[in-house]
C-alpha cells in the first residue's frame, strides 16, 4: 500500500513495498576549489583518479549487483558558467549505469559551488542558480533519472563553510553558520521546486550526516542538547517546523536569523520523499566534555546499536522512509561494522521502521578531506574505507584493489530483501 499522506508518484510507491529493498554503493566526490584563500584544491574524482577511470569504476558499481549508486557529476563541471551546462561526463556515466540496469541517485550539490557564484551559499543568487541547475538537469535525464538529493548534508556544509570558515565563502562563528543553513536550506527548496516542476515522479532523497551527541557530565548536558538540536535544523527548517516555539528558534534570532527568514519556510513547508541518514561508527558517536569555558567532543567508536537507535529518532520525528545513504568503517573493522549493521537494519524492519535502503559509502578510497588544510602528500591522507583499495604505490596508477568484502556486498545485493527480512506492519509514515 502506498504510504499514507504521500502525493500518488509511482517511485514512492514503491518505496512502501514491505518486500522490496535498496542495495546501493556511492563514490566521493567532494570538490572544494580556490587555493587563492588557503588550501589546496580538494578534488576527491582527481585525486582519486575517478575522472581517468570512471568507466572501470562505473562497471564495478554494476557487477556488485546494486540496484542503485549515489552519484554526482561536480556542480562546477557541469555548469561552468551562468546559463551555460555541459552534460559529457554525466551522459557517458548515467548511460553506462542505466544500461547495467542500477539507478542514479543523483547528487546536485557535494558541499562546493562554482568560482563563478562569488560567494557562494550566501550569494543572493544562490537559489535560482541552483535551481536553474536542477532542472536543466532533470530536464536532460527526465524519465531515466528519478532519484535526486537536492544538497548532501546541509549541517556539515553549514559547519565547514559557516562555523568554521574552512571552506568557501569562509563564515565563521555561530552567525555565519546560521547564515550559511539558511541559504542551504534557501537552495533545496527552490531545487525541490524546480526538480518536481520538471517531473513529478521524482523522488526527494534528503540526505544529512546523522550524530548523537551524549553530555559526559551534568555541565556539559546543555552543550550536548544544543547540539543534538543542531543535528535536526536542516530538515526542521524545510518542513516548516522552526515556529516560535521550537527550542532553537531564539538561538537562531540571536545569531542573525530574522523573523522574516524563519516566517519564509514556516509559509512554504516541504514535504520529505525520503530522509537519508548517513552515520560511521568512528565519527558519528560523540562525547561531549566541559571544564570551566572549555569544551571538548571526543567521537568514541560505537557498535550497530548506534544506526538502531538514530532510525528511532529520525522516524519519530518525521514519519518518513529512510535510507542508509552512507555507513562504512575503516581497515579491519569493516566487515564486523558490515555485519552488525546490516542485522541492525533487519531488526528496525521487524519493528516496523521503513528503512528501505543500504549504502556503502565509498566503492574505493576516498582522501580525507584534511588534505586541503594539510601539507603532507595524498597518500597520508587516504581512508581505506571502501569495497575496493586505492593501490598508492609507485606505478600503480591508483589501480583499484578488490577486498574481500566485494563478494560479501554482491551476494547481499543480488538477495535483495533477504538479509534484512520483510518490512513488518507497525510503523506508520
Amino acid at each position: 500500500m502506498p504510504i499514507a499522506g504521500l502525493p500518488p508518484r509511482s517511485r514512492l510507491d514503491a518505496l512502501a513495498d514491505p518486500d522490496a529493498f535498496h542495495w546501493a554503493t556511492g563514490i566521493e566526490n567532494t570538490v572544494i576549489a580556490d587555493p587563492a584563500r588557503g588550501g589546496r584544491t580538494l578534488d576527491e574524482y582527481e585525486l582519486t583518479g575517478h575522472y581517468e577511470h570512471h568507466k572501470e569504476d562505473l562497471a564495478r558499481v554494476v557487477d556488485l549487483r546494486v540496484d542503485c549508486v549515489r552519484y554526482g557529476v561536480p556542480w562546477q563541471l557541469a555548469n561552468p558558467a551562468p546559463g551555460r551546462f555541459d552534460f559529457a561526463l554525466a551522459d557517458d556515466a548515467f548511460g553506462q549505469l542505466l544500461a547495467g540496469g542500477v539507478e542514479p541517485i543523483m547528487d546536485l550539490v557535494h558541499y562546493g559551488t562554482p568560482a563563478w557564484l562569488e560567494r557562494g551559499f550566501l550569494d543572493p543568487d544562490y537559489p535560482a542558480r541552483v535551481a536553474e541547475y536542477a532542472a536543466a538537469t532533470a530536464e536532460r535525464f527526465r524519465g531515466r533519472i528519478r532519484w535526486y538529493t537536492p544538497l548532501n548534508e546541509p549541517r556539515i556544509t553549514a559547519w565547514y563553510c559557516g562555523r568554521l570558515g574552512w571552506w568557501p565563502p569562509y563564515a565563521r562563528g555561530w552567525s555565519g553558520f546560521v547564515a550559511v543553513m539558511l541559504g542551504v536550506c534557501r537552495g533545496i527548496r527552490a531545487t525541490a521546486r524546480a526538480l518536481l516542476a520538471v517531473d513529478p515522479e521524482i523522488v526527494l532523497a534528503h540526505v544529512d550526516a546523522t550524530d548523537l551527541y551524549e553530555p559526559a557530565q551534568p555541565a556539559a548536558s546543555a552543550d550536548a542538547e544544543l547540539r543534538q538540536r543542531l543535528v535536526f535544523l536542516a530538515l526542521d527548517l524545510l518542513t516548516g517546523r522552526v515556529d516560535s516555539g521550537h527550542p532553537l528558534h531564539a538561538w537562531l534570532r540571536r545569531h542573525g536569523a530574522s523573523a522574516t527568514e524563519l516566517d519564509e519556510f514556516l509559509a512554504a513547508p516541504l514535504a520529505l520523499d525520503l530522509v537519508g541518514i548517513n552515520l560511521y561508527p568512528m565519527f558519528t558517536w560523540k562525547r561531549v566534555e566541559r571544564s570551566g569555558r572549555r569544551l571538548r567532543i571526543r567521537m568514541q567508536y560505537a557498535g550497530p546499536e548506534l544506526l538502531e537507535r538514530l532510525a528511532h529518532l529520525y522516524f519519530d520525528r518525521y514519519r518518513r522512509p529512510l535510507f542508509v545513504t552512507e555507513t562504512a568503517s575503516t581497515g579491519r573493522r569493516r566487515r564486523p561494522w558490515l555485519e552488525g549493521s546490516v542485522a541492525a537494519v533487519r531488526r528496525l524492519r521487524a519493528e516496523g521502521i521503513p528503512v528501505v535502503g543500504y549504502t556503502w559509502w565509498p566503492l574505493f578510497s576516498l582522501v580525507a578531506w584534511a588534505y586541503r588544510q594539510g601539507l603532507r602528500p595524498r597518500e597520508e591522507y587516504v581512508l581505506r574505507m571502501g569495497l575496493y583499495e586505492l593501490d598508492l604505490s609507485p606505478g600503480a596508477g591508483l589501480a583499484r584493489r578488490t577486498t574481500p568484502l566485494v563478494e560479501t556486498y554482491r551476494a547481499l545485493a543480488s538477495a535483495g530483501v533477504a538479509p534484512v527480512g520483510r518490512l513488518a506492519p507497525g510503523g506508520e509514515a
